[in-house]
C-alpha cells in the first residue's frame, strides 16, 4: 500500500495546505496480505498574518484516513503490521509524521486479539511496528481496521517547496 503526502508550504500571508492521497494497494507476503483503501487528506494550515509569527500545533487527519484489510493463514500464530514512509521525491526531515490505530476492525476469530498501536508513533524510512494480530489456529482475516496520522514540525523555517512522501504498510510474522 502506498500513500501520497504532498505538503504546499508558502511564506507569508499564504495558507498550508496538506494532502494525503492513498491508493488501494494490495501487497501479499507467504500468503499474508495487507489491502488499503482510504480518501485524500486535506488539511488547511492557517495563515500567517503577522510578521514574525511561525506555525503552531499539529495538524490531524480523519480518524479513519486509512482503513486496512488484514489476512493471516492458518498455524501462523501472530503477524506484526509495519509502516514506513519514503521520500517522493523529497521531503523535510523537520516535517514528523506520526500514525496510530484507531480501532480494532472486526473478525469472525473467536480468541483472536489485536494490539499495540493505539498512540501516535513516529513514522521513519525504518520500517516500525505499528501493531500485531495473534490468532489461534486459524484463518483469520481484520477488516475495517482505522489509521489516523498527524503532521508536526510545521514552520516558516521550512524551505518554500512541495514535499511528497509514500506510506508504506507491510505485514509479516
Amino acid at each position: 500500500m502506498e500513500c501520497t503526502r504532498i505538503i504546499n508550504h508558502y511564506k507569508k500571508n499564504s495558507g498550508k495546505y496538506i494532502c494525503l492521497v492513498f491508493i488501494m494497494f494490495s501487497c501479499c507476503c507467504k500468503a499474508q496480505s495487507v489491502i488499503v483503501s482510504g480518501t485524500n487528506w486535506n488539511a488547511g494550515i492557517p495563515s500567517i498574518t503577522e510578521a514574525g509569527n511561525n506555525y503552531t500545533g499539529t495538524y490531524s487527519s480523519a480518524t479513519n484516513q486509512t482503513i486496512l484489510n488484514v489476512g493471516l493463514p492458518a498455524l501462523l500464530g501472530s503477524v506484526k503490521v509495519y509502516v514506513h514512509y519514503e521520500a517522493n521525491p523529497t521531503w523535510n526531515n523537520s516535517l514528523i509524521l506520526s500514525a496510530k490505530r484507531t480501532s480494532n476492525g472486526t473478525t469472525l476469530c473467536v480468541g483472536c486479539v489485536i494490539s499495540g498501536g493505539t498512540a501516535y508513533q513516529t513514522v521513519t524510512q525504518t520500517a516500525i511496528e505499528l501493531f500485531r494480530i495473534s490468532t489461534i489456529l486459524s484463518v483469520t482475516s481484520y477488516s475495517g481496521i482505522n489509521i489516523e496520522y498527524q503532521l508536526s514540525g510545521v514552520s516558516v523555517t521550512i524551505p518554500a517547496a512541495a514535499y511528497h512522501s509514500k506510506i508504506v504498510f507491510t505485514v509479516s510474522n
